[in-house]
C-alpha cells in the first residue's frame, strides 16, 4: 500500500454538450501531476454510454439522466471510471463511463490531484486488464 500523498483540487464546470469523460481526461492532462481521482460529480446528462459489468459493449441510455454518482482513479495512461445515473423514474443503471455521455445542463466535477503519487495502468498478466500502479 502506498503512502497518502500531498493533494491540490481541480474544480470543473462542463457546460451542455460537452462529453463528460473526454472533458474529465483532458482537465486532468492539462495538469502537471500524474495521479489523480475524482472527489465530487454532480450533473445531469442528455445521453449516456456506459458498460456495465460482464458486458463487452456499450450500453446507450438517450434520455435526461441525473449523475448520482462518478468515481475513479486518473493516470498520465488513461482513466479507469464508473458512472451511476437515474432517469425520470428514479432508475438507476451503472458502469464503466464511456465516451458518448453529453452533459444536458451542468456537471460540477472536483479532481484531487496528487503531488507526491504516480499513477500507471500496465497490462496486468493475471487479468489482462491494465491495472493501476501506485508509485
Amino acid at each position: 500500500m502506498a503512502p497518502a500523498g500531498q493533494s491540490r483540487h481541480l474544480a470543473l464546470r462542463l457546460l451542455p454538450g460537452e462529453d463528460l469523460r473526454e472533458a474529465v481526461e483532458e482537465a486532468f492532462s492539462a495538469e502537471p501531476e500524474t495521479a489523480g481521482f475524482v472527489a465530487a460529480a454532480i450533473g445531469s446528462l442528455s445521453a449516456a454510454r456506459i458498460r456495465p459489468a460482464g458486458r463487452n459493449d456499450a450500453l446507450m441510455l438517450a434520455e435526461p439522466l441525473e449523475i448520482v454518482s462518478l468515481s475513479g482513479t486518473l493516470s498520465p495512461d488513461g482513466a479507469h471510471l464508473h458512472i451511476a445515473v437515474a432517469d425520470a423514474r428514479g432508475t438507476m443503471t451503472g458502469g464503466h463511463l464511456l465516451p458518448g455521455c453529453a452533459i444536458r445542463t451542468t456537471a460540477e466535477i472536483v479532481i484531487a490531484l496528487l503531488t507526491d503519487l504516480r499513477f500507471s495502468r500496465p497490462q496486468d498478466p493475471a487479468t489482462g486488464y491494465n491495472e493501476l500502479v501506485i508509485d
